[in-house]
């Protein structure tokens, strides 16, 4: 599938997503001088008192939307709990990898699966630049000593993959750096898994261009997002091709059936955050599912990389390039 298909129902669907606050704010400007800033309950009861009645239907549908984007994910989240539970009595190791594009909504989708998990039996990692010493070493070996212990779950936000993606792309490692990772990734990872103990999730977040460059405008125009922006970010789009090429490469030598890709088509953040969590409970069998709740990912959503890799090297033929 295109990475930038028939996306137009998600692209809306985002936009209402990312323009709920932004309807409120809106709404409220007109007043802000005359509420008391002191109280908040004050000044949502002045407010309230304010508001047109169109403003005040926008602003209860933005509350009830989010709210029932809430109680969808609820059930899938207890079946979460279900699943760290088992975990934790058999011994079992779960490593899950968020990788793929900048502003895909990795960040959003950890915090929707870590919600309402026991802290002290997962953790999210997110390794920052490795230092002098590090670099000097195995370049799996920092991801190494963060795995899981045993009844433990760990999500890497950004994982050993940025050795096949962002490094070589902005030249944060070497030609043969780059080479050599691709051709000995695969076999370090079947040695992980040859305990049988441990289960590894490997999910590359697919955003489109216009969608990344839209969140990368709200990132830039928003104080409380700007910390987000990283040099990375400031030349995603530029190199768009280029990641995309990487993307393909990635795909074609480490997608392999002991340790597939999954990709996570993201432009509708709630339907990503709701199909992945339901991957990751379809990818891991435990005691006490639940016999009603569908988990099965949505086809349209999460896609099988071999599916991709076929999608990517049709665009290839008929364009005469990746699209996405």
């Amino acid at each position: 599938m295109k990475e930038d298909g028939s996306d137009k129902a998600a692209t809306a669907s985002a936009a209402s997503l990312t323009g709920r606050t932004l309807r409120i704010r809106e709404a409220v400007s007109r007043i802000v001088e005359s509420l008391p800033s002191a109280e908040p309950l004050e000044a949502a009861k002045s407010a309230r008192r304010q508001l047109k009645k169109s403003e005040t239907k926008r602003i209860l549908q933005s509350a009830l939307e989010r709210h029932f984007e809430k109680e969808e994910l609820m059930p899938y989240q207890a079946e979460l709990i279900k699943l760290q539970e088992h975990i934790e009595t058999v011994g079992k190791k779960v490593i899950i990898l968020f990788d793929g594009r900048d502003a895909s909504g990795k960040g959003g989708t950890i915090r929707r699966v870590v919600r309402y998990l026991n802290e002290k039996r997962y953790r999210v990692e997110a390794l920052g630049k490795p230092t002098d010493e590090q670099k000097t070493e195995l370049h799996m070996k920092r991801y190494i000593e963060r795995f899981p212990h045993a009844g433990e779950m760990v999500l890497f936000d950004r994982s050993w993959y940025n050795r096949a993606m962002v490094e070589p792309v902005m030249g944060f490692c070497t030609p043969r750096q780059y080479r050599e990772f691709i051709k000995r990734v695969v076999g370090y990872e079947e040695r992980i898994l040859a305990d049988r103990t441990t289960t590894l999730i490997k999910l590359y977040f697919s955003v489109t261009k216009k969608e990344q460059q839209r969140r990368f405008e709200r990132r830039r125009n928003d104080p409380l997002r700007q910390w987000k922006l990283s040099e990375v970010d400031l030349q995603a789009q530029a190199l768009w091709d280029e990641f995309t090429e990487k993307k393909y490469r990635l795909l074609k030598k480490t997608h392999t059936p002991t340790t597939p890709w999954f990709i996570i088509r993201s432009d509708d953040k709630r339907l990503a955050r709701r199909e992945t969590i339901k991957l990751i409970l379809k990818l891991n069998p435990y005691r006490g599912r639940s016999r009603t709740l569908d988990l099965d990912p949505d086809s349209s959503i999460v896609v099988f990389g071999d599916d991709e890799l076929r999608s990517m090297e049709k665009q290839r033929r008929k364009h005469g390039r990746f699209l996405g």
